[in-house]
């Protein structure tokens, strides 16, 4: 299945991670929140045909970490993901806001000047931002707002912009969670994991549990788990379509 936002580097046990999700046969894109883990993370994916690397400056750690745009540049041509970037208006980063803002439009004009990318996006408390930015940097690429959690008419105007949806199992559990996968268009809906961040209970969520979204989404969308199955890889094909390859060693 489909783990479209994980972050594989920081399980307690990576290499471990990995091969369980590779078995698994789950298509996992491996997030980073910070461009120093570029390299590390994607040497995690070396021969693993169906994990994909993300480069990311997470918005959490913007404020410290907004003097590594550079070397966000620097990696951009080897990606055609950028994740997780974005912006958290949550009150223990409102300090922040300046240079999630700064960090967040950068790496959108990196993309739109490079011909786009596929884009997962943290949205936390700071919807309206988002899409504004969105709004701003029309060829930024394909936005897939992971884990979305803004109002109704917030997810109204994110799907009049044409974003995307990644959900998951800890999303999927609260029932703002499944009033808004239910209101998602089918054909803008992926699964994710969000794990090692998201549990089940005091356990990290694997990749291999967004076989459990799946399921979840059957219940929500009041269909089977083979329609849902066929509506997430028709899903995943055209996102993966929406921007080129950028070289043959790409993440």
């Amino acid at each position: 299945m489909i783990d479209f936002h994980c972050h594989l580097d920081l399980y307690s046990d990576p290499p471990l991670a990995v091969e369980d999700a590779d078995r698994a046969g789950i298509y996992v894109l491996s997030v980073t929140t910070t461009p120093k883990a570029w390299t590390r993370t994607l040497a995690l994916s070396s021969g693993r045909t169906r994990i994909r690397t993300a480069l990311g400056l997470h918005p959490e750690l913007a404020g410290d970490r907004v003097s590594e745009l550079p070397l966000f540049e620097h990696f951009a041509t080897q990606t055609k993901y950028f994740g997780e970037i974005g912006l958290d208006g949550s009150p223990q980063f409102r300090t922040s806001q300046e240079a999630q803002t700064k960090v967040f439009r950068a790496t959108l004009q990196f993309a739109e000047r490079m011909g786009g990318r596929i884009l997962s996006i943290h949205s936390r408390r700071a919807s309206d931002d988002v899409l504004s930015s969105l709004a701003a940097y029309p060829n930024a690429g394909t936005p897939i707002l992971h884990w979305f959690s803004g109002s109704q008419a917030q997810l109204r105007r994110a799907v009049a912009q044409g974003c995307w949806f990644s959900c998951g199992p800890a999303m999927l559990r609260s029932p703002n969670g499944r009033a808004i996968a239910k209101a998602i268009p089918k054909d803008k809906m992926l699964t994710e994991t969000d794990g090692p961040f998201a549990l089940e209970g005091t356990r990290p969520l694997q990749p291999a549990d967004s076989w459990r979204a799946v399921e979840m989404l059957a219940k929500i969308w009041e269909t089977s788990r083979d329609e849902v199955i066929r509506n997430l890889r028709q899903n995943l094909k055209m996102v993966s379509a929406s921007v080129s390859d950028v070289s043959p060693a790409a993440g």
